[in-house]
């Protein structure tokens, strides 16, 4: 009778205890999920180039006013305005004479810098011409080819600003020198084509032309 209760136990006792193949089995079964890991994969994600240089343009810094102007450029840049408000285009000629040459001017046949500007003038005392420098001048400048012997101060900032990135607030300081007109056909060009002005950083007057 003893032995039979001992039986008894030891076969309770040993169906309590799945054997480790149960186990392993239990947990490869078909239908059960793997282990879910929650760390991410690292992507990383490449933008395609862009062919379109012109969209690719960085717009440059635009300055107002003189109070960021070297001494010698905004000394120019005020005899200049002094001389235009007179009206007479030969309130211009001591700048000339004192810049240490003339500067680039569109046409430019005659040694006269004074007869050259009346030239490009719509009427005969050269006013209309005194008036876009004027506009010019007042305009917003950018500081370009820093470094090089080209570096300058240029007005208006347009000469050197990305035309389709102009906002709606620079369009209107734009059609304060140009047309609508004007501005669709620069659109086709792509690039700024009135009248620019350029100092250099030791005030000396380099330009004052048109076109491309």
């Amino acid at each position: 009778m003893r032995r039979i209760v001992l039986a008894v136990s030891a076969v309770v006792l040993l169906g309590a205890v799945p054997s480790q193949a149960a186990n392993d089995t239990t947990k490869n079964a078909p239908g059960k999920s793997p282990p879910v890991t929650t760390e991410a994969p690292t992507v990383t994600v490449t933008p395609p180039a862009s062919d379109d240089s012109a969209s690719a343009q960085v717009a440059p810094q635009v300055f107002y006013g003189d109070a960021d102007l070297p001494a010698p450029v905004k000394e120019l840049r005020q005899k200049l305005l002094t001389a235009i408000k007179t009206g007479e285009l030969e309130s211009l000629r001591p700048i000339f004479a004192a810049n240490g040459g003339n500067p680039d001017l569109p046409g430019g046949e005659s040694d006269d810098p004074i007869a050259t500007l009346k030239l490009l003038a719509g009427d005969p005392k050269g006013r209309e011409i005194l008036a876009i420098m004027d506009d010019v001048l007042e305009a917003g400048y950018v500081h370009v080819d820093v470094g090089t012997p080209q570096e300058a101060y240029v007005w208006p900032y347009f000469a050197r600003y990305p035309l389709n990135k102009l906002t709606g607030p620079q369009m209107v300081e734009l059609f304060r020198l140009i047309t609508a007109g004007d501005f669709q056909d620069m659109q086709d060009k792509g690039v700024y084509s009135f009248y620019r002005l350029g100092i250099s950083p030791q005030g000396k007057w380099q330009f004052f032309e048109d076109g491309d």
